[in-house]
Formats: C-alpha cells, structure tokens, sequence
C-alpha cells in the first residue's frame, strides 16, 4: 500500500454541491456526449475499493469475509444514475425484468419477495401439503460477472447499436485499486465483475441471471432477491421422487453457474420443510445430497433476515429482533443523559424502530400474545426518550410521539 494522491482522484461531492449552478451544464453537457458517442469517459471508470466486512464479528484476518465496496466520482454516479433510470423505464414498459427478482426494482424488496413466497407455504400448508425450502446462496456473485456473456444477454433485449456500445465501453477498461484510510494500492485493470456499490451495477446483474429463472421453472417454484435464491417444490408427501427433482435441478442450476462463471456455495446452501404440525416430524427425517454434501432440513433458518421455523409462528425471529433491540437500548439509555431529545430519537429510530419495522408485514395475522414482545421494546424505547416512569400509562405517550403501535403499524 502506498499514500499518495493521483489526478484522477474524484472530486468530494461537497465541492460539487456547492459549485452545482455553475457546473450543471458542464454536467449535462458531459452526460449528453457519453450518451450520443456510446462511450464513458475513463477518469468515469475509476474506483477506490473499500473492504467492508459482510456481517459484525466475522473474522477481519479473512479476506473472504470483506465485501469490496466500489466508491466512484460523483459525476460518474450521475451518468449510471440517467442511464439506469432510462434503462428501468424500457425494461418495465417492455415487461423484460424476471417476473420473480424483487431486487433492484421500484416497488420492489425484500419484503415483497418474503411475502410473495410466505404467502405460498401458508397455502400449501392450509391445503395439507408439505413444501420444501432450499436458500441458495452464490460465492463473490457480483465480482464474477462474465463481460461478454452480459453483453450478450442485453442484445436479445432489444439493446443494440449506440445503446450497447454504451454498455461495453461501461465495461471495458475500468481500473480501481484498493483504499484504507489514506494509504491506497497500485492500480489495477478489471477484467471482469460489475462494481458493488454502484448505480449500474445491480441492474446489470439481475440481467446476467435473467436465463436463471427458466431453468428452475422447469423444476419447481423460486422467488429473488438479488443473487439470493429460494427453490421450492410442493407436495402431499416426500418421496424420492420430490428428492430427485430437486437434485436435478440444483445440477442444472450448478451447470449452467458453471458455464457462466458463477459459483454456487454448497456449503451454506439450507433446507427446511414446511407444513402441517401432524405432518412435520415425519419430514424431517429426509436428506438431500448437495456436492457429496449431505444437507439435512434446518429447524429454523435466516431468510432475507427474517428467521423462520417450520410451523411459520416467526417466535424466534421476534426473540431474536428484542434480545438485539434490547441490547441497543441498554446502549442508548447509558447515553441518554448527554444526548437531546432529537438526538435520541434519531438514536431509537436507527437502530429499534428500523428492527421493529423490517419486514414486519409478514407478521400480519400472529396473535396479539406473541407480538407483545416487541410492543414491549416499543413502549420501553418510548419510556426512555420522554423519561417516563414505568408506572405511567404508555398509551398516551406514544400518541403524544405519533408512534403507532406494533400491531397497528403492521397493519399499516
């Protein structure tokens, strides 16, 4: 690593707001030209890499526990920014995105995709029949994105002459190199990928899985989220039969990876059986083989970050959102005394609120007894912000803070 500055260093977003009327039209002006001439200037295509660690409390000694962060020009994120918009409009008006991919799209998320396929297993179960979960997980899915085949996947879309242009000189020639405080590396090419942390990026990669979705249809049901993948079959009973269509189709998916330079990661691919109570712990005794892998059905896995357990009741996913609510708020409350009332506030929202609120949707319809747990962190949150003591009614305070309660803001 070595510390040093470079010319094309990009300029902070902060000069560029300032100076922004007087550099609008230059702006535009270069906006327009990339987009008439199907070229991006190279001082665009630039990118200081900044490791950031997938999940807190992995291994820092890991590389493979790093996600590499591409941070770029402000101007180059305002060229992505105009085609990606003029790209999602073509692909909506044309019905061309994957009917079951909630990433990257407007009015799409991971709480649609969770809906989309809770909704499914609560259906299956109500009619008596077992279905059977796989989460496919993909290794560095972004970083191994194949230039030629993604180009190839744009043309049959209808993205042709200037436009394509466009796109492969978006992708060839593009440098980055690797910054860590104020030490940077030597700069390097980028032969393949799409950059993580850029406008573009992920547009383009729901793109390269488009041929994805064809394959597992022949199979069994999915639903996306980005490069995460849930599989599933229906069925009144497991046989080997139901075994062998999902084996197939996992070699399917794994050869058609393979030829396209992405890799399905066996070892944290999960499994997990839904259905009826009385039908539950007869299911669980199947296995299905993955790589010489035996995978044996989870009690509870993390899905989208949402924990789900066999019988659909979501009580580990609430103990799980109080215990780490809980713990921020014992955080918060040592800070309280020093902190105003806005800034606890904005304090509670970020890290209780947020938990509380995510995909809270698929709580619709528990019995009021299981989500007090997490009316109870609300009313402590709120208690610790106006100061109240805990003999005092919670009701009117939290009509005071215009909080709506649990129950209600899942309905809302």
């Amino acid at each position: 690593m070595k510390s040093s500055t470079s010319p094309l260093d990009p300029m902070p977003s902060e000069l560029v707001k300032a100076c922004f009327t007087s550099l609008a039209p230059l702006i535009t002006d270069t906006i327009n030209s990339s987009l008439t001439s199907g070229t991006v200037p190279p001082p665009l295509k630039l990118a200081a890499i900044t490791p950031l660690l997938k999940k807190p409390g992995l291994d820092s000694d890991d590389p493979n526990n790093f996600r590499p962060i591409s941070n770029l020009t402000f101007i180059s994120k305002l060229l992505e920014r105009a085609i990606t918009t003029q790209l999602k409009t073509y692909l909506l008006s044309n019905n061309l995105y994957e009917t079951f991919q909630s990433g990257f799209r407007t009015h799409h998320s991971t709480e649609t995709a969770l809906i989309k396929v809770t909704n499914d297993l609560l259906l299956s179960s109500d009619s008596g029949s077992i279905t059977i979960l796989l989460l496919l997980d993909l290794s560095a899915a972004f970083d191994t994105v194949n230039h030629s085949i993604l180009l190839s996947r744009l043309k049959p879309l209808g993205i042709t002459d200037s436009a394509l242009s466009w796109f492969n000189s978006y992708l060839s020639e593009r440098f980055h190199y690797i910054a860590i405080n104020n030490h940077k590396s030597h700069t390097t090419p980028v032969s393949h990928g799409v950059p993580q942390g850029s406008v573009l990026g992920p547009i383009l990669f729901i793109l390269y899985m488009l041929p994805l979705g064809h394959i597992i249809r022949c199979h069994g049901h999915f639903h996306c989220y980005a490069d995460d993948t849930q599989l599933f079959i229906t069925t009144k009973t497991i046989t080997p039969a139901n075994l062998s269509t999902l084996t197939n189709c996992l070699s399917d998916i794994k050869t058609w990876m393979n030829h396209n330079f992405l890799k399905l990661n066996s070892n944290k691919t999960e499994i997990i059986i839904f259905g009826p109570k009385s039908t539950l712990p007869t299911s669980q005794n199947y296995s299905l083989c993955i790589d010489g892998h035996s995978v044996t059905p989870s009690a509870l896995v993390r899905n989208l970050g949402i924990y789900m357990d066999p019988a659909l009741s979501f009580k580990s996913h609430i103990n799980h959102v109080t215990k780490i609510s809980f713990f921020h708020l014992r955080n918060i409350a040592r800070l309280r005394p020093n902190l105003s009332f806005s800034a606890a506030e904005t304090l509670i929202h970020a890290f209780i609120t947020s938990r509380l609120d995510y995909c809270n949707s698929i709580l619709y319809g528990l019995p009021s007894t299981v989500l007090q747990k997490l009316q109870y962190v609300q009313n402590s949150a709120a208690r610790l912000l106006t100061h109240t003591p805990s003999r005092e009614h919670i009701t009117p305070v939290l009509r005071q803070l215009h909080w709506l309660p649990v129950k209600q803001r899942i309905h809302f």
